[in-house]
């Protein structure tokens, strides 16, 4: 199944004042791409530069579920491998038909604890010229920081506010960072950074059935609210909450899902969705209706689906121990990760190696090794 969404798909909801950066125009020259291969979903961008930012191009999504079954195993499956690289081969197939003057793929927490990780990643780039990097948990924090820079510094946000909490809730792996910000200078500097080896598909997998149970729900928010204390014990982040220092931001498909449960909305909507402030009590309401709807339920649900339904309690339990443990009054939704920071970086670092110039054919064929990859620093 092609999980390919445009970003302009879904309801066209009432629009709400957003970070720059996300238009499309498909008749730029000078694109880039970035690939993020998750624990979960495969995900492409391409998108050329412009004066306040970048304009998507090009978009491709496909779950995966490359850690399927790693817990347990510690090793990524036959068939989870096969599964990957055929995306990876429709993202490079997309790739090849543009003239793309930079890209970079990374991967993250599946093929970090794999044992077979790195024979995966050599496997890849025969089979389909792309050059994919292994990025450090730090890196995937710093890159989630990078694409909500825009958000961090959101004129809605009040500006005596010089910290944030970021979180990403991903398949393996759960990435929270703790930012430092200066409205001033729009920058932001990452303070400290938490990788929790628990996420959406390790979760699952951990808890099976008993995660729509609510006995099963509260253990698994309890688990992770345990893991999270002691990051809260060194950075003292309650402290800055009680003085209302702390801007919460969330990038996940968890927390974008809650938003449409909290909008109302008849389908997903990006325009909708991306930059929403959604206060607490409205989040937690929209956990108590999906659980609700139980698998069945969650299936047929248009903002969910079939492929995502037994995902989405665990990925609430992880949302719900994150705001336990810091209790902040309203999150700042963002639909976007590691491609959006993969893309700023790129066209910000005057310094990145190039691709060959737009005539040249692309090193993306899978009946040819790689005439150059971009690995970046």
């Amino acid at each position: 199944m092609d999980n390919t969404m445009s970003w302009r798909d879904g309801q066209e909801a009432r629009r709400l004042p957003r970070a720059p950066g996300f238009r499309a125009n498909r008749s730029m020259l000078g694109m880039f791409g970035a690939i993020d291969l998750g624990t979960n979903n495969c995900r492409l961008m391409i998108a050329a530069p412009h004066a306040d930012g970048f304009r998507v191009v090009d978009s491709f999504n496909r779950i995966v579920r490359l850690g399927e079954g790693l817990q347990r195993t510690g090793q990524l499956s036959p068939h989870a491998m096969d599964r990957t690289i055929e995306a990876l081969r429709i993202c490079a197939m997309r790739m090849e038909r543009r003239r793309l003057y930079r890209y970079r793929a990374v991967a993250t927490e599946a093929c970090r604890r794999a044992g077979n990780g790195a024979a995966f990643i050599e496997r890849a780039r025969q089979e389909t010229g792309l050059d994919i990097t292994v990025i450090s948990s730090r890196e995937e924090a710093e890159l989630a920081m990078e694409s909500c820079s825009a958000l961090l510094h959101d004129d809605r946000v009040s500006p005596a506010r010089t910290r944030a909490l970021l979180f990403d809730i991903g398949g393996g792996s759960t990435e929270i960072a703790w930012v430092r910000t200066d409205r001033h200078s729009r920058r932001q500097d990452l303070s400290g950074y938490l990788s929790l080896p628990a996420g959406v598909i390790t979760q699952a997998e951990q808890f099976g059935e008993s995660a729509f149970s609510e006995q099963g729900y509260q253990r698994m928010v309890e688990q992770i609210a345990n893991q999270l204390r002691a990051f809260e014990a060194v950075h003292c982040i309650r402290r800055e909450i009680s003085r209302d220092n702390v801007s919460l931001i969330g990038t996940s498909g968890t927390v974008t899902t809650l938003a449409s449960i909290a909008l109302s909305l008849p389908r997903y909507s990006r325009t909708a969705v991306d930059g929403t402030i959604l206060e607490a009590g409205p989040a937690l309401e929209a956990i108590r209706t999906l659980a609700a709807m139980g698998p069945a339920g969650l299936s047929q649900h248009p903002c969910v689906g079939p492929d995502r339904a037994q995902y989405v309690m665990p990925g609430c339990a992880i949302f719900e121990a994150i705001h336990r443990v810091w209790p902040v009054p309203e999150i700042m939704v963002a639909d976007r990760g590691l491609r959006d920071g993969m893309l700023l970086r790129m066209i910000n670092d005057s310094t990145s190696m190039a691709l060959p110039s737009s005539s040249a054919p692309l090193p993306f064929a899978a009946s040819r090794p790689p005439a150059m990859g971009v690995s970046l620093p």
